[in-house]
């Protein structure tokens, strides 16, 4: 039996928590949760929060400030005086908070001791939660890309890891918020996804290469490299990396390039770090012989394996 279900959003990120009872089975998660608990209403958090009240979820918020309770309240909205209160009144809470040390404090008011400590750490927070027991909670990590502006419209991505039967009931909520949400894969996943500005982080990280490359091509990390000249072999056809780097733009070429732009920026006193940066590793990468691979084989020279 169900006996408390909530949901957790930090800064950039959204949290689905659900406690159970002692028998919990994921075959009773529900598939339609729709009293939604809201704190953060923050630059973020007020949008989010309109979406669900517009997409007919009845909800039940807090936030530290009473002049932005106060715009809930004068349109019929239900407030809390505290955190405790809304997971009360809530089949899931929703938190959009600054950090992860305000994540976990208010984790502690809700008397939730025994979240694991590798899966609402620092480094995975801000992230969504869904909690499998009312001893043992599950943590479902979902961070945000998109910010003010996608909150306001309604068309964030959220990067979610965890228990996949918690993130097929919580996909309605992510969608009545943004335009799409990833499954990641395991606990922590979401959160990884987020931080991965490079392929080959994400993959050491455990996340697919292909994965990654979805959620960059529905986010602010779209580029050039994601969605035209993907470097990681297996994950786009008709690229270098998908025929062992041939028949492209050769590293040699590339350093080349590199040294001409770094000479003119020595000619006009031009301090470009990045520059120098790049050359030194395109010299090596010629230096051990792939001098006449494409460029984007520079992934390899970090990461060595292959999307699965």
């Amino acid at each position: 039996m169900l006996t408390a279900l909530r949901t957790v959003l930090a800064q950039r990120a959204i949290s689905v928590l659900i406690l159970r009872s002692r028998s919990f089975s994921s075959s009773v998660v529900p598939s339609s949760l729709e009293r939604v608990g809201f704190i953060g209403l923050g630059n973020m958090g007020f949008h989010m929060a309109n979406n669900l009240i517009n997409a007919g979820y009845k909800l039940t918020v807090h936030d530290i400030d009473e002049n932005v309770m106060k715009k809930f309240s004068e349109r019929g909205i239900f407030t809390s005086k505290t955190p405790s209160e809304v997971a009360d009144k809530s089949d899931v809470v929703i938190t959009m908070l600054p950090s992860s040390p305000h994540f976990l404090a208010l984790n502690k008011g809700f008397n939730l001791h025994s979240l694991d400590e590798d899966t609402s750490g620092e480094t995975l927070l801000p992230g969504p939660v869904f909690a499998g027991s009312a001893d043992k909670p599950t943590m479902l990590d979902a961070p945000v890309s998109g910010g003010v502006l996608g909150a306001a419209a309604g068309t964030l991505t959220f990067m979610v890891g965890g228990l996949e039967d918690a993130y097929i009931a919580a996909k309605p909520l992510f969608l009545a918020m943004g335009k799409s949400s990833i499954y990641c894969g395991g606990p922590g996943n979401g959160a990884h996804a987020r931080v991965s500005e490079a392929l080959a982080l994400g993959q050491h990280l455990g996340i697919t290469a292909s994965t990654l490359t979805n959620i960059f091509n529905s986010s602010t990390a779209r580029c050039w490299s994601s969605d035209t000249y993907n470097p990681v072999p297996g994950v786009m056809e008709g690229v270098p990396s998908s025929r062992s780097y041939d028949g492209g733009f050769s590293s040699k070429l590339m350093a080349k390039d590199l040294m001409l732009a770094k000479a003119s920026a020595e000619e006009t006193q031009q301090n470009c770090p990045l520059t120098s940066e790049a050359l030194k590793i395109y010299l090596e990468v010629c230096n051990n012989g792939h001098e006449s691979k494409d460029f984007s084989c520079v992934f390899q020279h970090y990461y060595s394996g292959r999307d699965s």
